[in-house]
């Protein structure tokens, strides 16, 4: 099973950046896809973009514009940027494998996720 592990979060001002880092702690995520995932409070956790093992991505209207996926396999790392933060994007965020793209299916269990909170 791969382990991925999240990184980056922080508090940051409404307009600010930040960049999320998720990794593999015993596997190669080269030949994988990985999705990004968030929970903000009393709501379900939601789906945020995708990276295919190629490099194709896809994103949630919500972020569409503002977030960029990535990944390094060099570094063995998918990132998020994540731009012109809003109050509303604060949440846990969280990177896995993708059963079912577009959605919070995914294969394997949730790691412990990094927290954003945006504040305005």
């Amino acid at each position: 099973q791969v382990q991925l592990v999240e990184s980056g979060g922080g508090l940051v001002q409404a307009g600010g950046s930040l960049r999320l880092s998720c990794a593999a702690s015993s596997t190669t995520l080269t030949g994988y896809a990985i999705g990004w995932y968030r929970q903000a409070p009393g709501k379900q956790r939601e789906w945020v973009a995708t990276i295919s093992s190629g490099g194709s991505t896809n994103y949630a209207d919500s972020v569409k514009g503002r977030f960029t996926i990535s990944r390094d396999n060099a570094k063995n790392t998918v990132y998020l940027q994540m731009n012109s933060l809003k109050p509303e994007d604060t949440a846990v965020y969280y990177c896995a494998r993708p059963l079912i793209y577009g959605t919070n299916q995914i294969l394997g269990s949730w790691g412990q996720g990094t927290q954003v909170t945006v504040s305005s």
